[in-house]
């Protein structure tokens, strides 16, 4: 997983924050006289019902306010410094490409993307490094998987990685005894082909002509919700066909009996929902279910339709098991471990993958093919100019053992 540095609090995510604490405490106190009425007289009041689904929603509101807060202030800009900085005369020759089409003179540190028609109005090349990072960046800001998943840059189509599925045996023996040849470890070879992300982000010839604006920063900006709402949803639900393959693609049985190559689930002991009695013990079940060395860096993965669900279970202590983010920088949390919302996340249904737990940086590979590429077209939309701008990007679980789900069914 890539670091990213996290900026100081802005006003925006203080107010924000005071407000989810402020939200959360009268969603406490209102679900609270629900559970009350409800062990009294077995159900709850509509009216009740209906006031504690609305500060619910008020709560999620409050935190999708402070995620977006906290997400802006972690949104590099394209002035951060960045080694090595890309030769003036390669910076100018992209300016001149992304202005004017024009082909740059000379070897100006350019590359031209190999099959593409070498005309100067139609010519596509590799941007300059500095624009890449900047792409990254901000994808890693924008795409919640980036951020917990482990990313690597290869410089090949297909990128092979050979793990290990049960390991090297070993043993204890005397200093002058003999050492028997132990059994070798069993490998297995793992591949992660990248595929093609693009996006066409368009632009007016006064923009480009602009002197003030920055156009590297402009191109990164206008990729980056396309390219991160795309990635995001296939590193859940990708099926690996042209795109990466997302970990619930991936076959599942019950974590007691699972094999390499699948993903463990823990069932939530009711057909698409939690089972009416003490429906926290399924989540701790899930905590429990990958090994210990996974759990310190483990988090959930939910959608937020699914938060509001078990943000009103208690544990045993009559304690909210769910609680906001009491600092800047953190999230929310459920038992204790940090949560990620991804909406892409399946809703809570007859046999849905709703909930993932885990170690993500361990269990999940996301690969960057190196070089993003850019084809500038001012014939398709006139009187824009498109810009056809391609990334290669592939993905899969690369751990087996790191990464559970919840199973939303009896058993």
């Amino acid at each position: 997983m890539k670091e990213t540095k996290q900026a100081p609090a802005t006003p925006e995510a203080r107010a924000a924050m005071h407000e989810m604490m402020a939200a959360f405490e009268a969603f406490k106190g209102a679900n609270d006289a629900r559970l009350d009425e409800i062990e009294k007289k077995a159900s709850a009041d509509a009216l009740l019902e209906e006031k504690v689904a609305r500060i619910d929603q008020a709560v999620g509101q409050a935190q999708a306010r402070l995620d977006r807060a906290l997400s802006a202030g972690r949104r590099p800009e394209l002035a951060a410094p960045a080694a090595p900085t890309t030769p003036p005369e390669m910076k100018a020759a992209w300016d001149g490409y992304l202005k004017t089409g024009q082909a740059p003179r000379g070897d100006w540190g350019l590359e031209l993307k190999a099959g593409l028609s070498s005309a100067s109005n139609s010519a596509g090349h590799v941007v300059p490094p500095e624009t890449e990072r900047a792409i990254e960046r901000r994808l890693m800001a924008a795409s919640p998987m980036r951020e917990i998943a482990t990313v690597r840059t290869v410089g090949v189509g297909v990128f092979r990685k050979p793990v290990s599925t049960a390991g090297i045996a070993s043993g204890w023996v005397a200093e002058t005894a003999a050492r028997p040849e132990t059994d070798p470890a069993t490998l297995a070879l793992l591949e992660f082909p990248a595929a093609d992300l693009y996006a066409s982000p368009a632009a007016t010839q006064n923009l480009l002509d602009d002197a003030l604006v920055d156009l590297d920063e402009w191109l990164a900006g206008e990729v980056e919700d396309a390219f991160a709402a795309q990635e995001t949803t296939a590193f859940v639900n990708g099926d690996g066909v042209n795109k990466p393959k997302g970990f619930l693609s991936y076959a599942t049985a019950a974590d007691a009996g699972h094999a390499w190559g699948d993903i463990g689930y823990v069932a939530s002991g009711a057909a698409g929902g939690f089972a009416s009695s003490n429906p926290t013990d399924r989540l701790i079940d899930l905590v429990y279910a990958p090994k210990a060395q996974y759990r310190p860096n483990g988090r959930f993965v939910m959608n937020r339709k699914t938060v509001s669900a078990v943000r009103k279970f208690k544990d045993g202590d009559g304690n909210y098991i769910w609680q906001p983010a009491t600092r800047a920088g953190e999230t929310a949390s459920l038992l204790g471990y940090p949560i990620t919302e991804i909406e892409t996340m399946p809703d809570i249904a007859a046999n849905s993958l709703s909930i993932a737990f885990g170690d993500f940086q361990r269990g999940y590979l996301i690969v960057d093919r190196a070089g993003v590429r850019v084809l500038r077209d001012p014939y398709s939309a006139k009187p824009y100019v498109l810009f056809y701008t391609t990334k290669r990007v592939g993905g899969g679980v690369q751990n087996f053992d790191a990464i559970k789900v919840m199973k939303f069914a009896a058993s």
